[in-house]
């Protein structure tokens, strides 16, 4: 009797070791997150041949769970000369819903989230057949307060004709 006590301790110490791990879910090769914000010169909504990226703009990766929107993880960065960020994560996020989102604009006249284009969602884990570390999230964007002159040529280009 005694020794099945002892070997059940063994087994529940085990399991709260295991436990612990994947709580802690700490990745020897973490993820690299990467992605840019762009300024959209001509709020058109979508990257065009005008646009321009953002040196300096800030971002963020939230991840949630799931069920009550708590945030359980939280890491900013900023965006290099090209408009690129890249941000190390260093935990599995598992089933959390993970998001890139915008938190700030340096360019005076384009710190305007572009609705729809304010976040990204991001996959972070490694349960789910993806064997890259490197992630990648949609772009993320800043409309200008006032569209840039030339910007319906622009915006010509990008619509359908009826040849």
């Amino acid at each position: 009797m005694e020794k099945m006590v002892t070997t059940l301790l063994v087994a529940a110490a085990v399991c709260v070791m295991v436990l612990q791990g994947v709580q802690g879910r700490h990745m020897p090769n973490p993820f690299l997150l990467q992605g840019r914000v762009y300024c959209d010169t001509c709020r058109a909504g979508f990257e065009t041949s005008a646009t321009t990226y953002i040196h300096g703009a800030k971002v963020r990766v939230e991840c949630k769970n799931r069920k009550t929107q708590e945030v359980l993880y939280s890491v900013e960065g900023v965006t290099d000369s090209t408009g690129t960020y890249r941000l190390t994560i260093k935990e599995d996020h598992l089933d959390q819903l993970c998001d890139a989102v915008l938190v700030s604009s340096p360019l005076h006249g384009c710190a305007t989230a572009d609705p729809g284009r304010d976040r990204s969602r991001v996959i972070l884990t490694r349960y789910n057949g993806i064997t890259e570390d490197t992630r990648f999230a949609n772009a993320l964007g800043f409309m200008k307060d006032v569209a840039m002159s030339g910007c319906s040529m622009i915006l010509q280009q990008y619509q359908e004709s009826e040849d």
